[in-house]
């Protein structure tokens, strides 16, 4: 069996922008031929109409061109109707009523031809009731037809417009549901591969510490000295601490001696700044006492020239 080819072309356009997707080709030609061909009648009928006021009234001529123009119209506006039932998609009993109604209209449009112009509108026998009550039956069934099919298919529309919704929902609410077994493991493999450290020193695997020349080049370290631990609690030694931490300075090296060894090398250093600073007092003062002299015998020189 052949494959189904698929419904392309301008009509099928227009049915799925303004309807839904086509369910078949009948449908779309006889909805699309019924519905404009209703306009069509419409306008030729409004042109046969505006050419038989031109000719003198009840004529033969004006009724010539008067009686088709009529019938066109009673015509026109059911088969027009008739297109729209069969282009939504409708129910199938609603489609027998809309024919119905169309061949009621039909039938009161003959009988409207046979009456018009001896025995119509107070003339002659005058069908005029008989056949404007059979046409307003048979346009009242096309009505609430077509009337049915439109509120069916909006419903139908918002049905399908609230099924996308809640496939919409549910999709999301699946999308952003997670259970602790999911979490943990797309921690652990976002976090494979990273190497945490403080202070932004780089993770090394041995235990080693190395150091520059320079770092120790001012510590005297006591190497017969037993280990002792140091632990400063300055406020100094903290934010220093503190720095490592983060990195962005580099921590000061601290000396491994003893409190005692540290306390006497400080007095050693004032015991030397003293004696250097008695040293200078000393020099200072061995100078003074050489030039008072001899400032004495230059002035009593300068005395006795000025005398001589």
């Amino acid at each position: 069996m052949p494959a189904e080819q698929p419904l392309d072309g301008y009509l099928f356009d227009l049915y799925r922008r303004y309807i839904g997707e086509p369910e078949s080709r009948t449908d779309v030609y006889l909805g699309f031929g019924l519905f404009l061909g209703g306009i069509g009648l419409a306008l030729v009928a409004l042109l046969l109409f505006l050419w038989s006021t031109t000719l003198e009234a009840r004529s033969a001529a004006y009724f010539a061109w008067a009686e088709p123009a009529f019938a066109l119209v009673l015509i026109s506006l059911p088969l027009l109707m008739l297109g729209i039932v069969v282009l939504l998609p409708s129910d199938r009993r609603v489609r027998y009523a809309s024919v119905g109604g169309v061949a009621v209209t039909i039938a009161a449009t003959v009988g409207f031809l046979y009456a018009y112009p001896d025995d119509w509108n107070n003339y002659g026998e005058n069908y005029t009731i008989e056949v404007v009550a059979t046409y307003a039956v048979g346009l009242s069934m096309i009505t609430a037809s077509t009337g049915a099919s439109l509120i069916a298919h909006y419903l139908e529309l918002a049905r399908a417009s609230e099924a996308v919704e809640i496939e919409d929902d549910d999709e999301e609410d699946e999308a952003e549901s997670y259970t602790d077994e999911e979490i943990r493991s797309d921690i652990d493999s976002a976090m494979e591969g990273v190497e945490l450290s403080w202070g932004g020193v780089e993770k090394t695997e041995h235990t080693r510490l190395t150091f520059s020349e320079d770092d120790f080049a001012d510590v005297d370290v006591d190497t017969t000295a037993g280990t002792k631990t140091v632990r400063s609690t300055g406020v100094d030694a903290q934010v220093a601490g503190l720095k490592g931490l983060k990195g962005g300075e580099t921590k000061t090296t601290t000396s491994s001696a003893t409190v005692d060894e540290q306390t006497a090398k400080l007095k050693e250093l004032r015991e030397q700044r003293k004696a250097e600073e008695l040293a200078e007092a000393d020099d200072s003062g061995s100078l003074e006492s050489v030039a008072t002299p001899i400032s004495s015998l230059l002035d009593r020189v300068r005395s006795w020239l000025k005398r001589n």
